[in-house]
């Protein structure tokens, strides 16, 4: 399957990005490449905390304030007859999922759907209503009602997850072993300001499945869906930090999950109703068949794109810009190296010493790209979630002999253990 020609009454103005932060910060130079305008729209006066430093604000020629009024907005919008209308990032997935079909009819997912594609409870519900499988669940502010649930579902002596159900990143994200105090959670978690700003006024709390991880980013037109790269996510515990990003490797297209995890993926995209766009979905492979973790209707932040056009020659961003201009996008991807990101773990909060070690990184066969954001004397916090261990640094190692990035992962982590974090 490939994209078919725009037809030629199609809009040819803008496309408009909601919150260009994250990976959306990388629209405007591929957009443009292709002689497709740009224009932004900010959901708040600055972006969240932990997107500030990828906004480029000087790549918008217009940046339009949200202000509060989506009529208003979608108005003024609808007189540049964007092409699209798209979340740069997962904290303007709800103002883009309001906008698009007031804005652009023709390229905009299911209405009814919206809250499907942001609120991690409803986009259960939804996937369980398509008859799916899912994690058991439940969503609420009363501990009392989670506790009864615990019980009702029969999983008093299980390991639980409770999460917001609005935020991303693993913010937020708690493991409870059995027998921890669920009442003493909420009391704790519940009225968290989450990296958006947001007041987490819900939790979702769900049994705690064990399995292999597989983020598989997508890209969809007119209700059709393409495989734009399938990783395996590693995450380890740090103390009683559950989801710490170990790992990620991407995966060829004919790896032996890729086919099972895809059919289940593409069976959630339209249960949520994802008709047009990027999407970031997370699985879990258990022993009984993927389930859902959860989605971003948006591109796969953290800049992936970038790495994934490195492993692939492709990315989520390029097949956007490519449909947009009439252009012809594949549905499925090819590996064309072995590649892996490795996250910085710090094990404990301090002051941390001995930072040249991390030079050593540079210098390894498979070494592409890496970050370390500490100097000598820095202080830096226990790695808890992404945001921590993206504001810590990460290497990607590349390589056509996979055996090279095994050695050059263990050479990553022996450097990170010469550093010295205390007080």
């Amino acid at each position: 399957m490939t994209g078919a020609e725009q037809s030629p009454t199609a809009p040819q103005g803008p496309c408009v990005i909601v919150d260009p932060y994250s990976s959306g910060a990388l629209f405007p130079e591929a957009l443009g490449a292709r002689g497709v305008p740009v224009v932004a729209v900010v959901t708040g006066p600055r972006p969240p905390e932990a997107y500030a430093s990828s906004y480029r604000p000087q790549d918008f020629p217009d940046i339009i304030d949200y202000g509060g009024d989506v009529n208003a907005l979608a108005r003024r919008l609808t007189e540049l007859r964007p092409r699209a209308v798209l979340a740069g990032c997962e904290s303007g997935v709800e103002l883009a999922e309001r906008l698009a079909p007031l804005v652009v009819p023709a390229r905009c997912n299911v209405p009814e759907l919206a809250e499907a594609r942001r609120d991690k409870s409803r986009m259960a519900a939804a996937v369980a209503a398509a008859g799916l499988p899912v994690i058991p669940q439940l969503c609420t502010s009363d501990a009392e009602e989670a506790m009864a649930w615990r019980e009702r579902e029969g999983l008093a002596g299980a390991d639980l997850v409770v999460k917001p159900p609005k935020s991303a990143s693993t913010d937020g994200v708690i493991k409870l072993s059995a027998g921890d105090d669920l009442r003493a959670t909420f009391a704790r978690q519940l009225g968290r300001t989450n990296q958006f700003g947001e007041v987490d006024d819900r939790l979702v709390v769900q049994k705690f499945v064990t399995g292999t991880e597989y983020v598989v980013d997508t890209f969809s037109h007119d209700g059709k869906h393409g495989i734009v790269d399938i990783c395996a996510y590693h995450k380890v515990s740090n103390g009683p930090h559950m989801a710490v990003y170990d790992s990620m490797r991407w995966l060829p297209p004919d790896d032996p999950a890729a086919k099972a995890v895809a059919e289940y993926v593409f069976a959630v995209l339209h249960a949520v109703g994802m008709r047009f766009g990027s999407a970031h979905v997370e699985v879990m492979d258990t022993s009984d068949g993927p389930l859902l973790i959860e989605l971003g209707a948006r591109p796969h932040g953290g800049g992936h794109p970038r790495f994934n056009r490195h492993a692939t020659g492709d990315s989520q961003i390029d097949r956007t810009a490519r449909w947009l201009n009439g252009e012809p996008v594949p549905d499925s991807y090819e590996l064309r190296m072995h590649q892996q990101c490795v996250f910085h773990i710090a094990p404990r909060s301090g002051v941390v010493r001995g930072v040249d070690a991390l030079r050593a990184i540079r210098s390894l066969p498979s070494h592409h790209f890496s970050v370390q954001n500490l100097a000598d004397g820095d202080q830096v916090p226990v790695t808890r979630d992404l945001v921590d261990s993206l504001n810590f640094g990460f290497v990607i190692l590349a390589h056509h002999d996979y055996r090279q990035l095994r050695r050059d992962y263990k050479a990553v982590r022996a450097a990170e253990r010469s550093l010295s974090i205390g007080g």
